[in-house]
This record gives C-alpha cells, sequence and structure tokens, in this order.
C-alpha cells in the first residue's frame, strides 16, 4: 500500500489539504496516510502526531521568540516522517516550517517524492529561494498561473491547479432578515483571523463605523469571524455601544451575506479573492507592530499588498496600510465610493478581469489530487 505523509502548518493548510485529501480518497482508496494537521484532516481519519496549534506561532516576533521550540518541532516531525517511509511527502503552505521539514526529510532520504502545495511568495521577496527549493521539492501545486514562469525557469516541476476561493459554488437559500434588519444595506468586514490583527484592528474599524454611522443611518455592518474569535470581536463590539453590529461565523451565512452586501472593508489577504469572485467593492486594510513592518519593509519588492492589485500591476483596490490605516481615511475612501456608483462599476468590472485569468476549468482540489496521484502511479 502507497504511503502519504501530509505536512501542514496552520489551520488555513489543515482545509486546504483535507479538501485535496477527500478527493484523493475517491479515486485512489488504496493510500495509508499520517499528518501534521488539524480537524478537517482529522475528519477523514487521518490520525496527526500532534496537535497542530503547537506549532502555530505567528508573526515574525514570535517566531524568533519561539526558534528553540520550532526547532524541536522540526526534528521531531522529520523523525516521524523518516520512520513513516512514505511514497510522498506532501507538504501545504506555511513554507518557513514545511519546507524545512521536506529539506532535512529528502537529505535523509532522496527516494520520498516532495509535493508542495501553495508556492511561497516568491514574487514578493526571497526569488532566490526558488534555486533552493528546486534541490528538495519534486513538484509544486500553484494557485495563480503567473505563478509558473518563476518554477519553469528554474526547471521545476509544478502544475497551475487554481485557487479554491475562485471556484463557481451552488448556494442554498437563506432568509438573513434574521442576521440583519429588513431592508437594512450590508457592509461585511473582515477584520482578520489572527488574534493579533483584530486587537490592532478592530478598535480602527469601530470608529470608521462611528463616523459612518453619522452620514448613513441605514447600514448594518457584518463582521465576519472564526468560531474562536468569536467572543473576542463581540467584546469590542459591546465596549464601543454601537447598535449596527453583527458578527458571523457560519460560513454558509457568511458567503451569503458578502453576496448581498453593497461594500467589503477586509484586512489584506487571501480573502480579497473571495470578495472579488462575489463582485463586491472593497477597499483593504492592515496593520501591524513597528518591527514586524521594519522587517518586512526591508524583504519586500512589490509595489502593491493585494494579489490583485500585484497581478493588475495597478491599485484597482485602494490599500490603506499602516499609518495610512485609521477610521478617517477609511470613512474618506468607502464614503467616496458609495457616493459614486460610476467607481464601484469600474473597480467590480477591473477586478473580473483579474481573477478570470486565476480560473481552471476544475476544482483545485481535484486537479491537485489527480497531480498526487500522478506521481504515486509513476512510482508503481
Amino acid at each position: 500500500m502507497k504511503k502519504i505523509f501530509i505536512l501542514t502548518g496552520e489551520l488555513s493548510g489543515d482545509k486546504l489539504a483535507s479538501k485535496v485529501i477527500a478527493d484523493l480518497i475517491k479515486i485512489n482508496p488504496n493510500i495509508e496516510y499520517l499528518s501534521v494537521g488539524g480537524n478537517n484532516l482529522r475528519s477523514l481519519g487521518i490520525k496527526s502526531i500532534y496537535d497542530l496549534k503547537e506549532i502555530t506561532y505567528l508573526g515574525f516576533t514570535k517566531v524568533l521568540l519561539n526558534l528553540f521550540k520550532i526547532n524541536n518541532k522540526i526534528n521531531q516531525t522529520v523523525k516521524v516522517v523518516l520512520d513513516f517511509k512514505p511514497d510522498i511527502l506532501f507538504t501545504v503552505d506555511s513554507p518557513d516550517f514545511t519546507l524545512r521539514v521536506a529539506e532535512r526529510v529528502k537529505n535523509n532520504n532522496p527516494k520520498i517524492k516532495t509535493v508542495h502545495y501553495v508556492a511561497p511568495q516568491i514574487w514578493v521577496w526571497r526569488e532566490g529561494r526558488v534555486k533552493k527549493i528546486k534541490k528538495f521539492i519534486d513538484h509544486v501545486l500553484l494557485l495563480f498561473s503567473f505563478e509558473k514562469k518563476y518554477f519553469e525557469k528554474e526547471k521545476i516541476s509544478c502544475d497551475f491547479v487554481g485557487h479554491p476561493l475562485l471556484e463557481i459554488k451552488s448556494y442554498d437559500k437563506i432568509d438573513i432578515n434574521q442576521v440583519v434588519g429588513k431592508n437594512k444595506a450590508i457592509i461585511s468586514v473582515f477584520p482578520g483571523s489572527r488574534i493579533s490583527e483584530i486587537n490592532i484592528l478592530m478598535p480602527i474599524l469601530l470608529n470608521f463605523i462611528k463616523l459612518m454611522s453619522s452620514k448613513y443611518n441605514d447600514i448594518t455592518y457584518v463582521f465576519h469571524s472564526n468560531i474562536e474569535h468569536n467572543d473576542l470581536i463581540n467584546s469590542f463590539i459591546k465596549h464601543s455601544e454601537l447598535p449596527n453590529c453583527e458578527v458571523i461565523s457560519d460560513s454558509k451565512i457568511k458567503s451569503h451575506l458578502l453576496r448581498k452586501s453593497i461594500f467589503a472593508v477586509a484586512k489584506s489577504g487571501t480573502v480579497s479573492l473571495e470578495i472579488c469572485n462575489a463582485k463586491i467593492p472593497s477597499i483593504i486594510v492592515y496593520k501591524m507592530n513597528f518591527i514586524n513592518f521594519l522587517i518586512i519593509k526591508m524583504l519586500v519588492k512589490i509595489k502593491f499588498a493585494n494579489i490583485i492589485n500585484i497581478a493588475a500591476n495597478e491599485e484597482i483596490i485602494p490599500e490603506l496600510l499602516q499609518s495610512k490605516c485609521n477610521s478617517k481615511n477609511i470613512y474618506k475612501v468607502v464614503s467616496n465610493f458609495l457616493d459614486t456608483p460610476s467607481k464601484i462599476e469600474e473597480q467590480v468590472k477591473k477586478t473580473q478581469i483579474v481573477i478570470n485569468r486565476f480560473r481552471t476549468n476544475k476544482p483545485s482540489a481535484e486537479l491537485a489530487s489527480h497531480a498526487l496521484n500522478n506521481i504515486l502511479l509513476r512510482q508503481i
């Protein structure tokens, strides 16, 4: 029986990996699995060798403070992978952790095929990593078509499998009147998925809503959250005493509310793809502590933070970052969009042109699972 070890580094990777493996189980049920994963992989009956939370250290400064613990986890993971002797080590995202494991595994056992899903953002920084990756990664599964040129230049085997957030989905009908007032307009707000992001952005976003409420009295602001952060976000809202804010964590309701929104204010990240896919106008906001900002400023080589803007080489979606990320600026930009429908129409039109370049004719998980299975078949 063939074996695959699945290595993720955080919750988003666990979710991505589980969709790929769920599809792979359908097309090839004769595979044994072991993982470093979370609830999504466990729901498929795949054991994790330790709790994913043990390695989810977020932000540069926290990584520096936990280097000893992280190195121990890398050593522990490498040992288990080598003992398991998989045909494929399937690493998903979190390159600073997963690729370090992959490199050591490959050095110890070159026969293990290494496949990485979600390429490191070499187009943002450290393009030289491609030459290093070439030494220990056999195949890369890419989310964006423009990434191929970086890997093909170094003759690294790769497939463009598309981004899961851009897939066309069917949605159940949901009565949102139970969530927001009848005939109320909705602005979706995405304050981040990490506690550090939420703590920084929530006061700014709530002050922005106070400014908006002085001009627009018929808008409900829906905060999109993970279940584990509901209480934290609700505590900020309760303290603000704003009556027109709701927090939603159910994924189906969140998707429905986004598609019914007139606008979105989102923390910089991949959620922007989901917003654009729903054809909702938006702006991007982000603020981090000063040390992390200085580190990133030294490393980053691109003009924009948002993937849509990067691909277009144009600021289609306004970016309010660091000092520009304040309640007055957000209010000014959002109100300008709401008062100028032509600006909304232009942004949506341009974002659709960009994301159409990222689409595939089949779901990303399906393309990725078939790539994994083909690599297994080649080893028979």
